[in-house]
């Protein structure tokens, strides 16, 4: 299942031991339900910055249930399968019926981590851009040097 070409700001994939809501910039891991009380407990919601997600796991369904795993940095993810998946607080697991919500979830993440490393780049080339014209203005650089250097960063 593809997203839209304009990136959806909020998104639902509710799985067997809670739901994973995407809203763009982060993502809540909601707990609720009986599975969930048995395998993560009280623990309650929990929010992820976009940004801080360095991997995305995605187990499909098969003989067993499928799951959606979540790395960051400072988070402690379980790396021995569907069985300690299910005890993972950055993990929530689904039946192959709500497979393409997970898969959806997990292409929208990967469009707004993109489209975030795109938009700091761009931040960059514009400090670049004033860091140059700061030097244009000092003398330091010639107007020629200054419109070369310009049209490479632009």
């Amino acid at each position: 299942m593809k997203p839209n070409s304009s990136m959806e700001k909020e998104f639902v994939a509710k799985g067997i031991n809670g739901a994973i809501v995407f809203l763009g910039n982060k993502i809540i891991i909601e707990r609720k339900g009986v599975l969930s009380l048995l395998t993560q407990g009280l623990k309650g919601n929990k929010e992820i910055l976009v940004k801080q997600i360095s991997a995305i796991r995605l187990k499909k369904s098969g003989l067993t249930s499928g799951y959606i795993q979540f790395s960051f940095l400072g988070g402690q993810e379980t790396h021995g399968g569907v069985f300690d998946a299910t005890r993972d607080e950055n993990t929530v697991m689904f039946i192959k019926k709500q497979e393409p919500n997970f898969e959806k979830i997990k292409e929208l993440i990967e469009m707004a981590r993109d489209e975030q490393h795109q938009l700091k780049g761009s931040s960059s080339n514009a400090d670049e851009l004033k860091k140059l014209f700061d030097l244009f203005k000092a003398g330091a650089i010639t107007k020629k040097e200054f419109e070369s250097k310009k049209k490479e960063l632009l």
